[in-house]
């Protein structure tokens, strides 16, 4: 359960950390993202995760 809070806990600094430091490119970022096409924004979020996947399964192998 530790380890499962330490990683909600650093998915939210890296998920903050763009606002706090560049909250104008996130909200052209925002925009950018609310005028792309669906299928697009499905297949990045898929991507992203399948990549997680990995990371998580090399690292927890190891």
């Amino acid at each position: 359960m530790e380890l499962f809070f330490s990683a909600i806990g650093l998915l939210l600094i890296f998920e903050g950390l763009p606002y706090f430091i560049n909250p104008e490119g996130m909200q052209k970022m925002a925009e950018l993202m609310r005028d792309a096409n669906p299928g697009t924004l499905r297949t990045g979020g898929f991507l992203l995760m399948i990549t997680g996947l990995m990371i998580l399964y090399v690292f927890s192998s190891s």
